[in-house]
């Protein structure tokens, strides 16, 4: 039988890329793709989800504490960097599961590289265009008052959102990197892949589309939309939960997870 993980953050090297990975838990595999924010080991959201299944959650480059290259600045080189990082794996398929900024990667390497996949959970998932030039889809986080951004980003900001007035050196010096790497890969165009629409019909196997019910980075009926380009694609929403479920309301969110599995 195989012993459980304990939570730590490991390093794993993927072509020349040196990865920060958080390993926890035994059983089938899943893969967690992070959003704006890296998660802590000891997250809710990974030990909830590590009691059923194996876990690895890497740091993207340039998140974290993971490396990131010269010249590794893309979404492509984000989405080919992880179909070798699934292709390395000794499992022969994982549920790859994407949140946010990592559910725009994990729809992308499901229209890519499907054969590694055996379901597909994307949350909050950014990544399309559905509007005009002229309307925007998804909040400029970077161009928006941080006020704004709190209180459109989480369903209850004063007891979700992280507080950034007394953090540790190291906090600050992660949330600050995080920032800058998703400025890097997201910044033109804005958090699309002007593609990435026409190919989501390519994705087959069973996908579940997850949503904050008081999303405002993302609102609903963009991930409703979103559900629909995804041949069988089921739609739910996260009561209590604003664009970050996974930290927000984590135990509703492996829920649906884990029932979704079960299937």
């Amino acid at each position: 039988m195989t012993q459980p993980m304990s939570p730590h953050a490991d390093r794993l090297t993927v072509r020349d890329v040196d990865l920060e990975v958080v390993r926890r838990g035994s059983g089938r595999a899943i893969v967690f793709l992070h959003g704006f924010h890296t998660l802590d080991p000891g997250a809710r959201f990974l030990e909830l989800l590590s009691r059923r299944a194996s876990v690895l959650a890497p740091s993207h480059p340039g998140f974290g504490a993971s490396a990131r290259p010269d010249g590794f600045e893309t979404v492509y080189d984000l989405v080919h960097l992880y179909c070798e990082f699934l292709d390395g794996l000794p499992d022969h398929k994982v549920t790859l599961i994407g949140a946010s900024f990592g559910g725009w990667l994990a729809a992308e390497i499901a229209a890519s590289c499907p054969h590694r996949l055996d379901r597909l959970v994307l949350v909050d998932a950014l990544g399309i265009k559905l509007g005009d030039r002229e309307t925007p889809d998804i909040l400029d986080v970077f161009n928006t008052h941080p006020d704004t951004v709190r209180r459109l980003s989480w369903h209850d900001p004063q007891r979700s959102a992280p507080n950034f007035d007394t953090p540790s050196d190291e906090a600050l010096t992660r949330h600050a990197r995080n920032l800058e790497a998703l400025c890097l890969y997201g910044w033109e165009p804005y958090m699309y892949n002007p593609r990435l629409k026409r190919w989501l019909g390519r994705i087959e196997v069973p996908t579940l589309v997850l949503w904050g019910e008081s999303d405002g980075v993302v609102e609903p009926a963009y991930g409703r939309a979103y559900a629909s380009l995804i041949p069988g694609a089921r739609f739910a929403l996260i009561d209590g939960a604003g664009h970050h479920p996974e930290f927000e309301r984590p135990d509703a969110l492996a829920d649906c997870i884990f029932e979704f599995l079960s299937c």
